[in-house]
């Protein structure tokens, strides 16, 4: 019986051409993983010791033939990069796309025609060709894992039967089939939100209906709440959200005041921008009897007054911060809360949470307590009148704004002294009319008030993700908690951005991290000043990772501190409002939270921070292209800020509005791209365009729907 047994399974052994097709289809569907003859017998189920011999043979075979690839001795790995990977849409304007994965070096092209209905952001999984030409990966579409959206903003096409949806995003190549029965009344050329309901197989657009009337083309309102609505981003609240608002009473009971640091006969202001309604943050001042300074940074306790798990709170985390747009900000929590009950408004007692310093003379903290406080605000100050004070050493409060700024320099040199690096962009901001139309572009002054404000928030986030870490010292006892961090820069884009600025006669040193930021910031004060300031702080900030939030601590690179989280803005961040909850169950003396329930809330609120980030980009470039409407056929020096294949991208020097030079209006030569060189180079003339390089434009269109500015060179 045995042995019959052991003929029928010599009969079933693949031959060698059947080895051939199952090891490579193994390699095709593990594209990164290195395997043996040992690991693919196994996967195989083969034992017999002749047979596996073969497999060494086919091994070398598909080797020889570069299918494969021996990493180390007996090791191979798939060479042309056949087989399926999970990963991103990055679509392009011509309808194709890349798609972005972890699973693989390059990107991997695919056309057009093998989307297969996959939409910019989709995640997918693809099945990449072997490779067939040098220069890229391609492959096609096999399935849609995740949509990135269903929801399109855009102006409405109404014929006598259906209508279409064609939309703003660039990057959305499909118009939206929108039926009779599903119009909502619009009328043809407004604008809408439309949601993709079904994408029949055959047809070749979506069908959709729609959401949201928005209305017409070229109203303020309407225009910015479609920027709001194309990064899918509110623009209201929804009723039952505001009726829990209403019902919150801001009544503070004596129960509560007894419970809590009492800090109102304590000297305390707050300041803020001069158009700010909401404010997270006040300081409190004194003098103690051992001649050092108590120094209170008070945060509005938004915790106490929405609920765990209340319908606000579900709100709150859903929108994760608010959107500053050109003309208005987009509240996370409703205006019931944010201007109002939870806001530190003057000569109102408010309950807050607190990080209170004792610092001596060279701003050295000597003690630090943290926990609840009721406070009442002597005085808002904005940016201005702070500053002011400060400038002419007189005024209310003028002893104690000194003191704090004095302090704040301190701490802010220590800062830099220990590697943080000095990212301070010019911000611009518009004078608009009653409308909203933009009458005129300044930009926004960062002062010793600014910094001051921003040394104590800066501490006072530090000092309370340093004190839960510090009380989970090991890994049994660590605590869950959100923490900001910022990864150290990519050395690639770090050894590109030392070679480009070396045209410009500068260096960075890039031996190691502190070398790294302390040549930065020496950089971005040789530039200040210089024509190619911009070009220099743009590339410097792109070397840079993004910061975001984690329950997985790596330090913040930017600010050079081991430990830090946001704790100071709770009215307008959902992570300030988790890093206040988990504070105080630790401080009761709770035990370590799911760290993975935090880190899914983490990576939501990472990604609606760049989201809002975004959408006030958007709504930036709708002002500055709305304002240059009447300045078309003008002349202006500018500064080339960007190059590519397709063109110059140049900023006007003198309000910072970028548009494009096409490589089309380049007429007197035929131009070519040198990517290296950051340079458009004329064939014959050698004429040549650079990053950096001062020009003078001429305003040739400003298309509003599209966002975009053309420019052409004049002499």
């Amino acid at each position: 019986m045995t042995k019959k047994r052991n003929r029928r399974n010599k009969r079933q052994l693949p031959n060698k051409k059947e080895l051939v097709n199952l090891i490579a289809g193994i390699f095709s569907n593990n594209p990164n993983k290195l395997l043996n003859y040992k690991q693919l017998a196994k996967q195989l189920l083969i034992s017999d010791a002749s047979t596996k011999l073969l497999i060494t043979d086919v091994l070398h075979q598909l080797t020889e033939e570069e299918f494969l690839e021996e990493i180390y001795t007996g090791k191979f790995k798939l060479k042309s990069k056949g087989g399926y990977i999970l990963g991103k849409v990055d679509m392009t304007s011509t309808g194709s796309a890349y798609i972005i994965s972890d699973d693989i070096e390059e990107d991997v092209f695919v056309s057009q025609s093998n989307l297969k209905k996959a939409l910019h952001g989709d995640t997918v999984k693809v099945y990449c060709y072997a490779r067939k030409r040098s220069y890229r990966i391609e492959g096609e579409v096999v399935e849609i894992i995740d949509r990135a959206r269903t929801n399109f903003v855009g102006v409405v096409e109404v014929s006598q039967n259906f209508a279409f949806l064609i939309p703003d995003n660039k990057k959305m190549p499909h118009d939206i089939f929108i039926p009779r029965n599903k119009l909502k009344g619009i009328k043809n050329g407004q604008k809408a939100v439309v949601k993709i309901a079904e994408w029949p197989e055959k047809a070749k657009n979506p069908i959709g209906e729609i959401v949201d009337v928005l209305g017409d083309i070229g109203d303020n309102n309407v225009e910015m709440n479609a920027i709001l609505a194309e990064f899918d981003l509110p623009y209201h609240f929804p009723e039952k959200v505001n009726r829990a608002a209403k019902d919150i009473s801001s009544a503070i009971s004596k129960n509560e005041i007894a419970n809590r640091k009492d800090f109102r006969l304590v000297n305390t202001f707050t300041i803020d921008p001069v158009d700010a309604k909401d404010f997270d943050d006040a300081l409190s001042f004194r003098i103690l009897k051992n001649g050092n300074f108590e120094i209170g940074v008070h945060i509005a306790d938004v915790t106490h007054y929405v609920g765990l798990n209340s319908i606000i709170e579900k709100e709150a985390l859903n929108r994760a911060t608010s959107v500053y747009l050109v003309d208005r900000v987009v509240p996370m929590l409703p205006e019931k809360l944010s201007n109002d009950v939870c806001s530190l408004n003057p000569n109102v007692d408010k309950l807050c949470f607190s990080v209170v310093f004792e610092i001596d003379n060279n701003a050295v903290v000597k003690n630090s307590w943290i926990g609840r406080t009721i406070i009442n605000s002597d005085k808002r100050f904005n940016y201005g009148e702070a500053q002011e004070i400060i400038d002419k050493q007189e005024g209310v409060f003028s002893k104690e704004l000194i003191k704090l700024n004095e302090i704040a320099q301190m701490l802010r040199n220590e800062r830099f002294k220990n590697g943080a690096i000095s990212f301070e962009r010019t911000e611009i901001k518009f004078n608009l009319d009653e409308k909203g139309k933009p009458l005129g572009i300044a930009f926004k002054e960062h002062g010793l008030s600014n910094q001051l404000v921003e040394e104590f928030m800066l501490l006072a986030n530090k000092t309370v993700a340093s004190f839960i870490a510090g009380k989970g010292k090991t890994e049994k006892h660590k605590k869950t908690f959100v923490y900001r961090i910022h990864d150290k820069p990519d050395r690639k884009k770090l050894n590109a951005f030392a070679y480009f600025i070396k045209r410009f006669g500068y260096k960075i040193e890039i031996k190691n991290d502190k070398q790294i930021a302390s040549s930065i910031n020496k950089l971005l004060d040789d530039v200040e000043g210089k024509k190619e300031q911009d070009v220099v702080e743009n590339l410097a900030i792109r070397t840079m990772a993004k910061a975001k939030y984690s329950v997985h601590n790596i330090g913040h690179y930017g600010l050079a501190f081991a430990f830090y989280t946001h704790f100071t803005s709770p009215i307008r961040r959902y992570p300030d409002m988790m890093v206040h909850r988990l504070l105080q169950h630790y401080l009761d003396g709770g035990k370590a939270v799911s760290e993975k329930k935090y880190e899914k809330m983490c990576q939501h609120s990472s990604l609606m921070e760049q989201k809002a980030a975004e959408a006030e980009r958007a709504s930036v470039k709708y002002k500055q292209v709305e304002f240059l409407q009447s300045h078309v056929g003008e002349k202006f020096e500018g500064i080339i800020s960007g190059v590519t294949e397709w063109g110059l991208y140049v900023e006007i020097i003198e309000n910072k509005c970028e548009g494009m030079v096409s490589i089309r209006e380049l007429d007197d030569d035929f131009y070519f791209y040198d990517e290296e060189n950051y340079s458009l180079i004329g064939r014959h003339t050698k004429n040549r365009y650079q990053m950096g390089d001062k020009v003078r434009i001429e305003i040739k269109n400003a298309n509003l729907t599209k966002k975009q500015l053309d420019f052409v060179m004049v002499d």
